[in-house]
């Protein structure tokens, strides 16, 4: 029980001292979850198969490495086979690493763990047993996450628990739900609006603008510029240009502030489109650069998408490994260039 409550001290003390307020997942992220498992046991044990329920907290060393501390109680668990179905109490505190696949944002992230557990259970009172049994296993496990918005998921796995202590091993499957929160403030920055022309007045209602002195003829109701001639369509440009970090695939939350310009200007211009093109430094295979810089484009669309509301019909995206530098991949500086996702979108303003 004493180790129950510093567990529920400590997940208390790290979600309490995190702020619901930066909201992205990535390295740096927090999650917490809540889950029940069910516990199949090795038949050497004598123990009827039980229900666990808890809760875990997580924190993202990378973006892909979550190290995690959970703990879980044991429920309906009976001993068997002569010994009067007497109920077991107990539970089983755990640490483990697990590693996600696929890129951070909506979506389905498959995950594999490993890590070690320590179970403390009241024992069968048979043969002059009393007091508890303690064991310490080691734990492997996959699974996958859906996440249905960047920080709200649900959970399903699998584990099988090696007990070193009795070389046995056991099995839990699990569900759970849980929520993702840290890794950074999402900066954003406010867009200016596209200049927009003034409409001449006609007081006098004789047809052409009033006051008009270098274009007299010019109708009205019409468009003008500030010397009061018909105003000229003129193309307007937004352009975007987001870095990474090394072998990774998240939008640094220094990027943010960028994306929302391409996204406000989107919406300003709603008949437009565009394409997010992801890009490598020349480090590692042309196959692999080649997906991580899917991966790059497709984090960018994620969050024109999903956070900043762009219809995902008007953004697609698009990977070019390693094949087109702006800078020279031979020093530090020239590959930080090149760890690049890029997009433009063009619309006409009178």
């Amino acid at each position: 029980m004493k180790l129950k409550n510093t567990l529920g001290l400590a997940i208390g003390s790290l979600v309490a001292a995190t702020s619901f307020g930066v909201l992205a997942q990535g390295q740096g992220a927090v999650e917490g979850e809540l889950f029940t498992k069910k516990y199949y046991t090795d038949s050497s044990r004598d123990l009827k198969d039980g229900n666990l329920y808890g809760g875990s907290i997580g924190y993202f060393l990378t973006d892909d490495v979550e190290l995690r501390l959970g703990y879980d109680g044991i429920h309906n668990m009976r001993s068997k086979n002569g010994t009067g179905s007497q109920k077991i109490h107990g539970g089983d505190a755990a640490i483990d690493a697990l590693y996600h696949f696929g890129t951070p944002g909506v979506g389905l992230r498959p995950y594999v763990s490993a890590g070690f557990s320590q179970q403390s259970i009241s024992n069968v009172q048979a043969d002059g047993h009393s007091g508890r049994d303690h064991s310490t296993f080691f734990n492997a496990g996959a699974g996958a996450k859906y996440y249905f918005t960047e920080n709200i998921y649900a959970r399903a796995g699998v584990e099988a628990m090696y007990n070193i202590d009795r070389g046995e091993t056991e099995w839990a499957p699990s569900v759970g739900v849980g929520v993702n929160f840290g890794g950074g403030t999402k900066k954003v920055a406010e867009v200016a609006p596209a200049p927009v022309a003034d409409v001449c007045s006609d007081a006098d209602q004789d047809g052409v603008c009033d006051n008009v002195d270098k274009c007299p003829d010019t109708p009205a109701n019409t468009a003008v510029d500030a010397d009061g001639c018909p105003a000229v369509a003129q193309t307007v440009r937004v352009e975007l240009d987001v870095k990474f970090d090394f072998d990774k695939a998240v939008v640094k939350p220094n990027s943010y502030a960028d994306i929302k310009n391409l996204a406000d200007f989107m919406k300003q211009y709603p008949q437009t489109t565009t394409t997010v093109e992801g890009h490598t430094d020349s480090v590692g295979t042309d196959a692999y650069n080649q997906k991580l810089s899917e991966k790059r484009a497709a984090a960018v669309r994620n969050v024109l998408v999903n956070q900043y509301g762009v219809e995902g019909s008007r953004v697609n995206s698009v990977g070019y490994g390693e094949s087109k530098p702006v800078a020279d991949n031979a020093t530090e500086a020239g590959r930080a260039v090149n760890r690049r996702v890029e997009a433009e979108v063009e619309a006409q303003s009178k």
